[in-house]
């Protein structure tokens, strides 16, 4: 199965269980890899028989954005859904970290990675 993958995407939104988060807001870095077949789209170099990147960007912005969760583990879960449901691909990873989550302690961030199958 070939892979199209969005690294690193950056949105600001308003996600976690404290009400500090929910007012105050923070980054959260996300990546999708996307598993799918490409020959068809790179043999006749025509986007209608791949996935627009830019289309799954909107998306993941959208919801990053414009909904609030407790959890980044419904955070990830919301955006696999919406891929699987809106995109001829036939499975999604998606890794979701909080680099400014509220834990007493030095660390880069924490994530959360979910794998799901169109079924």
């Amino acid at each position: 199965m070939d892979r199209i993958t969005l690294k690193n995407m950056v949105f600001f939104g308003y996600h976690g269980v404290l009400p500090a988060e929910g007012e105050l807001g923070q980054r959260f870095q996300i990546d999708v890899d996307l598993g799918l077949h490409l020959a068809p789209a790179g043999q006749a170099d025509d986007l209608n028989l791949t996935v627009s990147y830019a289309a799954v960007f909107a998306i993941v912005k959208d919801i990053t954005e414009n909904r609030r969760f407790q959890l980044i583990e419904a955070l990830a879960e919301t955006v696999a859904g919406e891929i699987l449901s809106r995109f001829p691909v036939e499975q999604v990873a998606v890794t979701v970290r909080k680099p400014s989550a509220p834990v007493a302690g030095i660390f880069d961030y924490a994530e959360v990675a979910i794998t799901r199958v169109k079924s």
